[in-house]
């Protein structure tokens, strides 16, 4: 079963639709729980995550949501982000024969040409992260986003559509 870790800040609407791609995971047993970690927010971001039923951690950000997480595998997706039918397949097959982190594929109509990736700051949370509990704990980061740079991944043979970039204010575009 699968812990998903969403770091947001002042993303109340991408909030929404990322977690509507969960739903079905949700379903189908393979997602156990949502820990929405706050860096913030001061819009209803929290609105969002209770009424969903998600787990909501004010304080601690992401550090304090691996701690209260209670799968042994953590999915970390930025808000915005929305994982396209059938990824539960790929994460079960995944989490059970392998012990590296994984990535999404990024879905056909949400990949960027490669020079535009290449100039705009790469995010390294941007194709979501699959990875063990105690990976994850071991890293000690102070963001989802520090946890996933520089982690060696294999590629998932599931889709995410890629949250949009984040503007100076905190928001989603």
């Amino acid at each position: 079963m699968l812990s998903v870790l969403i770091e947001t800040r002042n993303d109340e609407e991408a909030l929404a639709r990322t977690l509507a791609s969960l739903v079905g995971g949700a379903v189908e047993g393979v997602v156990r729980e949502v820990i929405v970690c706050d860096a913030g927010s001061t819009d209803h971001t929290h609105r969002v995550a209770e009424h969903a039923g998600c787990q909501y951690v004010r304080s601690g950000g992401v550090a304090a949501g691996i701690r209260q997480a209670k799968g042994d595998w953590l999915l970390m997706i930025e808000p915005g982000a929305r994982l396209v039918d059938g990824w539960t397949e790929a994460v079960v097959a995944h989490t059970a024969k392998q012990t590296m982190a994984a990535r999404f594929s990024r879905a056909r109509g949400s990949r960027t040409p490669f020079l535009a990736r290449v100039f705009s700051g790469n995010r390294a949370l941007a194709e979501g992260l699959v990875i063990s509990k105690r990976q994850a704990a071991a890293k000690s980061a102070g963001s989802a986003e520090a946890v996933a740079r520089g982690m060696a991944t294999k590629k998932l043979d599931a889709e995410i559509w890629v949250a949009p970039p984040r503007q100076p204010n905190g928001h989603s575009k």
